[in-house]
């Protein structure tokens, strides 16, 4: 769809007929009108991670320690909030926005050894955001259920899925084991729930996005032709495409000549919808 050989393209989401998503090594946000073929990107201050949709048609972006607004009529960045002063080789990493309007995102240890990463809510007045989870080297994929009672993450490095319920505030309880990705099937990555309230992980070097019901049965799998598959958004009209981004940092020459489109955006048709994108209230 959009050969675009993202270093690490990420976090993909449906505003107003367009996608959006990240560059995070190339430090780029872009945007795609699938309809005219259209594109546009900008250039971020640092490693990006996510761009997700605000009010008066601004975003909010994660960069390392710090969420900032970005304004995409001029590609202005302005800082909202600083957090983890304390741990310099962390970086925001996946995100979402709560059917409430407050956002969740998670970080990780860039050195990949250290289990420094939280899950945080940030409603988007407090002057820091909450850690509600920790422990995590690789958190991934906070996403929600259709009725916004339970919330999904994911330890990208155990390959587990928690499920968690979502009380008053955006308090968490009763955290479980939902999926485990078994060995040698890849490793979960960004994930998304459909209108049905199935969840869809995509599986960094599985080359592949698999759909599991709501009680964690695996359903279905759709192949792509790269291995290092990121994250998956609907949209589209009915919001019924699959849209994944994919990665081709650390391939080597032979492995990209075998899988050229790593680093593009694939689109896929889906019978059952996705859910409409939620707006972080500010």
């Amino acid at each position: 769809m959009w050969p675009l050989d993202a270093e690490l393209g990420e976090g993909p989401c449906w505003v107003d007929d367009r996608l959006w998503f990240v560059d995070i090594l190339g430090q780029r946000i872009h945007c795609l009108e699938p309809d005219s073929g259209h594109t546009k990107s900008w250039p971020a201050p640092g490693r990006v991670s996510f761009v997700l949709p605000a009010e008066a048609g601004r975003f909010v972006v994660g960069l390392p320690g710090s969420l900032h607004r970005f304004d995409p009529s001029n590609g202005s960045f302005s800082l909202l909030v600083r957090f983890e002063a304390d741990f310099p080789h962390n970086r925001t990493n996946d995100a979402c926005v709560a059917p409430d309007g407050a956002l969740w995102f998670g970080t990780l240890d860039q050195r990949e050894t250290h289990p420094s990463g939280h899950l945080y809510r940030w409603d988007g007045v407090a002057s820091a955001p909450a850690a509600r989870d920790q422990g995590y080297v690789i958190s991934n994929g906070p996403a929600f259920s259709p009725e916004g009672d339970i919330l999904y993450h994911t330890d990208t490095l155990q390959r587990t899925v928690y499920a968690f319920d979502v009380g008053r505030g955006g308090l968490l309880s009763r955290k479980r084991a939902h999926i485990q990705v078994e060995d040698g099937a890849g490793w979960p990555d960004g994930t998304t729930v459909d209108a049905a309230g199935c969840l869809w992980i995509a599986l960094w070097n599985g080359g592949a996005v698999r759909r599991y019901s709501s009680t964690g049965i695996l359903l279905g799998e759709m192949c792509l032709p790269c291995a290092r598959v990121t994250k998956v958004a609907f949209g589209g009209a009915g919001l019924q495409t699959l849209f994944v981004t994919t990665a081709r940092t650390g391939l080597v020459a032979g492995e990209i000549a075998r899988a050229p489109l790593s680093g593009g955006v694939f689109r896929i048709p889906v019978e059952v919808p996705g859910l409409p994108q939620a707006r972080l209230r500010f």
